[in-house]
């Protein structure tokens, strides 16, 4: 790559984009599930697997994603896994994501108003038929906003896995300066980028919270 900006730099940036957009699916499916079970944990009934649980969320949230990313590409050969950038990123990604929305979703879960618990106990239903049928149901209309804007966190997030050699987005421009030293040009296209991928999300989530917002209104008694 050598001389001005051409087509080929900019389809190599599109193609960074979509492992972007790749590696973004796999921290949010990945940390999706994770942050569900994370979730239950934390409003568990049994008190060990809340402190478990919530001693994850409270070591992941204070370890900065590029310690996880070094731990996980670094520190696991040396004990003898072999670890690809994919692999790498993909799990460093899914731990952190999966600590935060375990988070976010516990919140859901304990915002659910407490006469909905009270009446399902008064059904008498099991504890798993009481999350399933009437808790996990609300508190999926009430995690949807913060859930989608995290999405725009986890999206610049990807850019951090160009430091184990995972060429996404952000690393895709640094190679490309690298041989070009047009770094104004290229790092602007780079945010533009990113903007375009991030401010759709944005956008929405300010859409989810404002209609929930005003279901949570109309469901107010007079």
């Amino acid at each position: 790559m050598n001389g001005s900006l051409n087509a080929n730099h900019l389809l190599f940036l599109a193609q960074g984009a979509l492992w972007t957009v790749g590696l973004s699916l796999i921290a949010l499916v990945g940390g999706g599930a994770l942050g569900f079970a994370i979730a239950l944990c934390r409003v568990s009934g049994l008190r060990a697997v809340r402190l478990a649980s919530g001693a994850y969320v409270q070591l992941i949230q204070g370890t900065p994603l590029l310690v996880i990313m070094f731990l996980t590409y670094f520190g696991l050969p040396p004990l003898g896994f072999s670890v690809s950038p994919l692999a790498a990123a993909g799990a460093s990604l899914t731990i952190y994501v999966g600590a935060y929305l375990g988070e976010i979703w516990r919140g859901a879960i304990q915002s659910v108003p407490r006469p909905q618990w009270e009446a399902a106990e008064g059904l008498a239903l099991s504890r798993t038929q009481r999350m399933a049928k009437v808790i996990l149901p609300q508190a999926v209309r009430i995690a949807t906003p913060p859930t989608v804007g995290f999405m725009v966190q986890i999206v610049k997030n990807t850019s951090l896995a160009s430091v184990v050699g995972f060429v996404e987005l952000a690393r895709a421009g640094q190679i490309i300066n690298n041989a070009l030293f047009e770094p104004f040009l290229i790092y602007a296209i780079i945010a533009v980028a990113y903007f375009a991928l991030c401010f759709p999300l944005s956008r929405l989530s300010q859409r989810l919270e404002r209609r929930s917002g005003r279901g949570r209104t109309t469901l107010m008694p007079a």
